[in-house]
């Protein structure tokens, strides 16, 4: 059975950063390219970030690009987003998810296997 479990979700202020984990097991972890998804209240999910298999090849949102970093640990099965810089606007639910088709220009992510999501609120 393949699960995707995030972790690291919380409450920041204006400016600081977050650190998000997702755990993942049930299937071969460095064959998938993996990606980060959010959604907003009252907004559809978007892309935010993914990364290939062996993790050379990444894509971000320009609405995140320079101040989010996604990496991951293929010995951990475990995908990262390091948030920093963040702002309000960034305040949503973020889910982990394999990547249908590899990691392209987030516009056409689409995901695959999805976490539950965690959630990152950013005070303003």
């Amino acid at each position: 059975e393949v699960q995707l479990v995030e972790s690291g979700g919380g409450f920041v202020q204006a400016g600081g950063s977050l650190s998000l984990s997702c755990a993942a097991s049930g299937f071969t972890f460095d064959a998938y390219a993996l990606g980060w998804f959010r959604q907003a209240p009252g907004k559809e999910r978007e892309a935010v970030s993914c990364i290939n298999g062996n993790g050379e090849t990444t894509h971000y949102a320009a609405s995140v690009q320079g101040r989010f970093t996604i990496s991951r640990d293929n010995t951990e099965n475990t995908l990262y987003l390091q948030m920093n810089s963040l702002k309000f606007e960034d305040t949503a639910i973020y889910y982990c998810a394999t990547v249908t088709f590899g990691c392209r220009p987030v516009s056409a992510l689409t995901g695959g296997y999805w976490g539950q999501g965690t959630q990152v609120t950013v005070s303003s």
